[in-house]
């Protein structure tokens, strides 16, 4: 018998096509269009609408707090009723978000978007994973998860060079709305060409909406419990969270604050500058990636790869405070290419890691279980050491970053030995908590 399709009257499409493509199309495409709007986002904020460093980590306060309270009901939306749906949806909102900031100037406006983009972020986060795991296969992901960084890091490029030709040309408003509604283009695209043949949502005669949606809710939230490799994955997602927000918000006023950009082409342009510091990132990172697929494979299919990402994790610590501490600019952004790079090899190792523990009917209810620690950690991390930012110096509040990710270090030694989950193990979700193990 033929496979049949889930329909949606929405985002049926019209022509199925190979789930790997798609997925190749969904990262480069956000990472083009994310690019486009992040280069010069800070910038764009900073200058153009006048935005403080207190109101730059409260507009990323109020993102994650979206995220934090989105996380779950949209992750179980992906395992109950369509990935895919999600996915799509999600994109729109971003697009949304994206294109409310760009057209108009104002920090109202700003915090508006903040609420679609967040919203959105959570209908794909958790979902896109979960569902390219279930189309593609398990065995056959972790190589999927990497060519995917590859291509996103492709698309970051391309979108950085428009982004920066656009700030020194034009505005650096322009980019934000083009990337805004790139993303809603790609929505469109992928309402019509994305499969979902392996997914298998509760017949709605079975299903009390909100009664499906906590079963589902309590056997991700059991899983995490009881497998050491999730709960400590969770763990690092909460650290990371809390260390991550101040820098990614302020490391942009750290260099325009405390170094000088000379001249380039003739121009000082902030536009041209972050322009340039994102584009030799996005190559070494495309770089990085390449090394890893050829020199640790084994760690995108099988194995505890405990000790690979807490060296990683050791260098970004080490790299955040040579970024922080150094006194010239070309020293300070070789610890932050570097610092970006340990990231880069990072995720799609962890990414990899965590689903081949993870049973296919609850995965993404667990990965926005993941997510939703990462924002949490963000909420209270970033005020916090945003704060410091203000009291004290920027500077510091670098510093302060790097100390509270350091945990990371010890939380993946320690996972170490930890094995993966045999795969009769994920598929059995129905246990008490009192099996949980310690």
């Amino acid at each position: 018998m033929p496979r049949r399709f889930h329909r949606s009257p929405i985002t049926w499409p019209r022509r199925a096509e190979n789930p790997v493509a798609v997925y190749l199309l969904l990262t480069g495409g956000q990472a083009l269009f994310m690019s486009m709007v992040f280069t010069l986002n800070l910038v764009y904020q900073a200058t153009i609408i006048g935005l403080g460093p207190f109101q730059l980590v409260l507009v990323g306060t109020v993102l994650e707090t979206v995220c934090f309270l989105g996380e779950i009901p949209t992750g179980i939306v992906a395992d109950v009723y369509s990935r895919r749906l999600s996915i799509i949806i999600g994109v729109f909102l971003i697009g949304s978000g994206f294109t409310v900031e760009g057209a108009i100037p104002a920090f109202a406006a700003v915090l508006g978007a903040q609420l679609l983009w967040g919203l959105g972020a959570t209908f794909t986060s958790g979902a896109v994973e979960a569902w390219i795991t279930d189309e593609a296969g398990e065995e056959r992901v972790g190589m999927v998860f990497l060519r995917g960084t590859q291509i996103s890091r492709a698309g970051a490029i391309a979108g950085i060079l428009l982004s920066a030709g656009f700030g020194v040309l034009g505005t650096v408003q322009l980019p934000v709305l083009l990337g805004g509604l790139g993303f809603l283009v790609l929505g469109g695209l992928l309402a019509l060409i994305m499969p979902e043949r392996h997914f298998h949502r509760t017949p709605a005669t079975e299903r009390s909406t909100w009664g499906q949606m906590g079963d589902t809710l309590r056997e991700g939230t059991r899983l995490a419990r009881r497998r050491p490799v999730v709960r400590t994955l969770v763990l690092v997602s909460l650290v990371a969270g809390l260390a991550s927000e101040a820098f990614d918000r302020l490391w942009r006023v750290h260099v325009l604050r405390d170094y000088t950009f000379p001249a380039l082409f003739g121009s000082r342009s902030p536009a041209l500058w972050f322009g340039l510091i994102a584009l030799i990132g996005s190559l070494l990172g495309l770089l990085a990636a390449e090394m890893m697929k050829r020199t640790h494979p084994d760690a995108m299919h099988r194995g505890t790869p405990a000790r690979l990402l807490a060296g990683l994790t050791a260098a970004q610590v080490a790299m955040t405070l040579v970024f922080a501490l150094a006194g010239w600019l070309w020293v300070a952004l070789a610890g932050f290419w570097a610092r970006d790079i340990a990231g880069t090899v990072g995720e799609p190792v962890t990414a990899a890691w965590m689903n081949r523990n993870l049973a296919a009917k609850t995965r993404a209810t667990v990965l926005s279980l993941e997510s939703q620690a990462n924002a949490f950690g963000q909420i209270g991390g970033g005020p916090a050491l945003g704060w410091v930012g203000s009291a004290v110096s920027v500077r510091a509040a670098l510093l302060g970053s790097a100390l509270v990710f350091s945990p990371v270090i010890a939380l993946f030694a320690r996972a170490a030995g930890h094995p993966d989950t045999p795969a009769a193990e994920r598929e059995f979700v129905g246990v008490s908590p009192s099996d949980s193990v310690q």
